[in-house]
């Protein structure tokens, strides 16, 4: 490290061991994560080097062989499993001010709901206990602790815990925010989701899920609906002793941005598009060349967990995340759980059925997932066997519908969309109820007029530019 970069180092040092709001902890996993950052120890990877898995590093999920049928060892592996949702996030993107995780998905159940009642359900079939862990950020704390008190009647044990809160750093001055005066949430920031590993053991959570004999952790995003637990991918962890196993899932041409797995140096290891080199993003984006992708739904073996955060050996990859707070330019480096999949051993991916990823993150993904497409039963949101095709629509709505509310009051039901291919809506639109929409439909409303779908109607093929095309 350059010597003017130990110098702000130390002057970070000093300045956040004055910061009373956050934990010892806190405050060595900052600077620890700031001087790798300062040190430049981002790994390049040498593209030459890069190789496609083989089917043993990444097991396609139709090889794996079938779940006891004796419902007494289904039991002991499920009494070795513990299911974590990441619950960090703020619905602000859909306009909404609390957690993401209590945004109504279905029949005015949340995520949550479906989550709880999931577990519960699995609970009750084979007389075990899968507890449910909660990792909430300082913006998502306090609103959870009040939900999570409407499960208490339920045969489920949830625990809550926070990640870490980290200071935003002042571009300029390369000091803590809140030390120059900003002393609300605007000057801290969670710093991803890889924290999960040292949150797990600072909360003190992880010992206790060991001494209860729990071995794996099931971690996954609270927004993904086809996140739900899979006997058949436990069953394989534990028979093959794998530490670590990501799932991923084959890609389409809308998820060209998201990390996939490769070998490299003999080890597994996930390459995000940030690491790819300019003159390889094009390649990296081809779904010939990397055709899979991770859907953040990873199973972790919580001694190995305890093992490498003892020896601080998770140092992921670190990303930057430059931001502006009243006018400041600062910077947020974070890190991600996938990234950690180098350092377990024996680590794999399981390459999993679309179905186990179906996140929900605008109000597109919203209108799928409460159409006739899905059903939902115990918690499990299905998909609807009638549809022939096994791709969704894609869906595109305009900034009307970009918040939940809005997105609620424009639809008097949401349409039927079985046999729909697409569907682009923009401008004053508004649906009436059972509208039915098939193969390729363009809903768009002139500039300063309201365009109204009466009830019932029809859309096949349709480009609808007001009330006489319909």
């Amino acid at each position: 490290m350059a010597g003017a970069d130990v110098e702000k180092l130390n002057n970070l040092r000093s300045a956040v061991s004055g910061l009373t709001q956050i934990s010892e902890n806190e405050k060595s996993g900052f600077i620890n994560l700031v001087s790798r950052y300062l040190s430049g120890e981002a790994q390049h990877v040498e593209w030459s080097k890069i190789q496609t898995p083989t089917d043993k590093i990444v097991v396609p999920y139709d090889t794996l062989s079938a779940v006891p049928e004796d419902a007494a060892q289904t039991k002991s592996l499920l009494d070795k499993l513990v299911v974590l949702k990441l619950n960090g996030g703020l619905g602000t993107t859909m306009g909404c001010t609390g957690p993401k995780s209590v945004i109504e998905v279905r029949n005015g159940l949340t995520f949550l709901d479906l989550i709880v009642q999931q577990i519960e359900s699995l609970n009750k079939k084979y007389g075990c206990s899968v507890p449910l862990l909660l990792m909430n950020s300082f913006n998502t704390h306090e609103d959870t602790q009040k939900i999570v008190e409407k499960y208490s009647g339920s045969n489920i044990e949830i625990h809550t815990f926070n990640q870490s809160q980290y200071p935003r750093l002042v571009v300029d001055e390369f000091l803590p925010l809140p030390s120059k005066g900003e002393t609300g949430k605007d000057g801290w920031y969670p710093p991803g989701h890889g924290d999960v590993f040292p949150s797990l053991m600072n909360s003190g959570k992880l010992e206790a899920l060991l001494s209860q004999g729990k071995e794996y952790v099931f971690v996954a995003n609270s927004d993904n609906l086809g996140a739900v637990v899979d006997l058949k991918i436990l069953n394989h962890l534990v028979q093959n002793k794998n530490e670590y196993c990501m799932e991923v899932t084959p890609k389409t041409l809308a998820d060209v941005k998201g990390g996939t797995l490769i070998s490299y140096d003999g080890k597994v290891q996930l390459l995000e598009i940030a690491q790819v080199p300019d003159e390889h993003v094009n390649e990296f984006k081809s779904i010939e060349k990397f055709k899979i992708f991770n859907t953040n739904n990873l199973w972790v073996n919580l001694n190995a967990i305890k093992r490498l955060v003892q020896a601080d050996a998770l140092k992921m990859e670190i990303i930057p995340n430059p931001k502006e707070v009243n006018g400041v330019k600062v910077l947020q480096l974070e890190t991600a759980a996938g990234a950690a999949i180098k350092f377990f051993d024996n680590a794999i991916g399981i390459n999993v059925p679309r179905s186990r990823f179906l996140p929900v993150k605008a109000s597109s993904d919203l209108l799928l997932v409460q159409s006739d497409l899905y059903t939902e039963k115990d918690g499990y949101v299905i998909r609807n066997p009638a549809r022939a095709d096994p791709a969704n629509p894609s869906i595109e709505l305009g900034p009307e519908f970009k918040k939940v509310g809005d997105f609620l009051k424009r639809f008097k039901s949401i349409p039927s969309i079985i046999e729909l291919d697409s569907l682009k809506v923009s401008g004053d639109v508004w649906f009436g109820s059972s509208v039915v929409l098939k193969g390729k439909v363009v809903v768009a409303a002139k500039s300063g007029e309201k365009l109204e779908i009466p009830d019932g109607t029809v859309l096949e093929n349709k480009e609808v530019h007001g009330a006489g095309d319909i």
